[in-house]
């Protein structure tokens, strides 16, 4: 079980980077920034737990945005960890199907809390923001699954 959920850390882990690197990849062909909506989050998360995120100014900036950061890549992970967990319980899409519900996982797993926070409402988002968000989604979906199939079998 510890290596079926250490594999899933690393496929989840993998898939993170896919994510990013789509992420990246978008914002340099279209030229657009990036989105503000981790830190608002770790914003959100704070108030709502009645904590202080240490620091003023540009040193406080860069720990939310940190923090931002961080948050994405232990949803990745830990959305990895789940998948390998429902593996190892008889859950065996296959690749193609794998690559979809990896995807929906890490995208529940990050507008979930920024819809549940008011950060954002994704029922008000275009078709384009939509693409923008499920393209890096899928490719962590794929790469998470490939993984884990090369991995756990």
């Amino acid at each position: 079980m510890i290596r079926s959920l250490l594999a899933g850390a690393a496929a989840g882990a993998a898939g993170t980077t896919a994510l990013n690197g789509a992420t990246y990849a978008d914002m340099v062909l279209r030229g657009r920034g990036s989105s503000g909506t981790p830190e608002a989050t770790v914003e959100a998360v704070a108030d709502r737990l009645d904590m202080q995120v240490p620091g003023q100014g540009e040193a406080r900036s860069n720990r939310v945005q940190g923090l931002g950061a961080l948050s994405g890549i232990a949803t990745g992970v830990g959305v990895g960890v789940v998948l390998a967990g429902l593996r190892a319980a008889g859950f065996r899409p296959g690749t193609l199907l794998g690559s979809v519900v990896a995807a929906g996982l890490a995208m529940a797993g990050s507008t979930g809390p920024m819809a549940g926070l008011g950060v954002s409402d994704p029922r008000t988002w275009t078709a384009e923001a939509w693409v923008a968000d499920a393209l890096p989604h899928l490719a962590y979906g794929a790469v998470t699954s490939a993984v884990l199939e090369a991995t756990l079998g």
